[in-house]
């Protein structure tokens, strides 16, 4: 199944440290193209990403977005600031001497200087809370699985206007057959035609005198092979058969159908330079249109 090169694709997923957030998006392009977004803190995980896109498309300019948002509070590591609990206790003890004023503060039988826990967590800086160390490894397997959803997503949508986009083409191409056929069975009759034509207008130029009849027809044997279109429908319906295989392929085609638009142009335009026949000639346009239509449709191939 061919792919269109535009596409996108989301993933959000949430875990108890971080919220993991991947888009992927693309428009045309004659090569793959990446720009990648994610935080510098993360920039170990951008050559595992970019190979992993590589791997599902082939062209196209694909942006590609990573948020990475840690949840406050989790994996954090909470301690007793020691230091700090001893100081505000020498400072009471040293205010109630100066004061002889109690502050509330607890004597055990050792005499030792007491205070209710509940006391000690109103108080500034008792709590350091340290960030923990991240795993990578966590991190990696985490963002690569959200990516590859995203990823998913972006090549169904792929898959969808591509789908569309071969059905077009092949209705075109069956157009363009049909075209071609109609040439193959007119052109024989032009000879015939130019022939008529000749005859009738060396009578009238002559009048009473003999025609040479073999002189018209070694002329309109000239204007046969000066006409000949045989090779030209011969190679314009192999491009056909041979566009219509690519379009069952299931790889990155959209080169080789490009080129094979080119070849059928040039067919066509073969033709046209060839037969003067307003008929015939109306015919070219029509197929030449349609290659273009099919040209335009292909640039959005991948």
């Amino acid at each position: 199944m061919l792919k269109s090169m535009t596409g996108y694709g989301r993933s959000q997923n949430h875990t108890d440290a971080r919220d993991i957030v991947a888009e992927v998006k693309s428009v045309n392009s004659r090569f793959l193209e990446q720009n990648l977004r994610i935080s510098r803190n993360y920039s170990y995980l951008e050559e595992e990403l970019k190979s992993l896109v590589k791997s599902k498309a082939a062209r196209g300019k694909i942006e590609i977005s990573i948020t990475i948002t840690p949840i406050e509070g989790k994996k954090a590591d909470i301690k007793i600031n020691e230091e700090i609990i001893k100081s505000y206790l020498d400072a009471m003890r040293n205010y109630q001497q100066k004061q002889d004023f109690s502050y509330q503060l607890e004597y055990d039988n050792a005499n030792s200087c007491q205070m209710r826990w509940s006391s000690f967590m109103m108080l500034p800086d008792v709590f350091r809370v340290e960030k923990a160390q991240e795993d990578e490894e966590e991190i990696r397997q985490e963002v690569m699985a959200a990516t590859e959803q995203a990823l998913d997503a972006f090549i169904k949508m792929r898959e969808a206007e591509g789908e569309k986009l071969t059905e077009d083409i092949r209705n075109r191409l069956l157009m363009i057959e049909k075209q071609v056929s109609i040439i193959e069975q007119e052109a024989p009759a032009l000879t015939e035609k130019y022939r008529e034509r000749l005859y009738t207008k060396l009578s009238e130029l002559l009048e009473s005198t003999a025609i040479d009849e073999q002189r018209i027809l070694t002329e309109a044997a000239i204007f046969s092979e000066k006409t000949a279109v045989d090779e030209e429908t011969v190679r314009l319906k192999s491009h056909i058969s041979q566009m219509r295989k690519l379009l069952d392929s299931n790889e990155s085609v959209g080169r080789k159908l490009d080129f094979l638009v080119q070849e059928m142009n040039r067919e066509a335009n073969t033709i046209g330079s060839k037969i003067q026949d307003v008929t015939i000639t109306a015919i070219v346009v029509d197929i030449k249109s349609e290659i273009e239509k099919i040209r335009e449709q292909i640039q959005n191939i991948e």
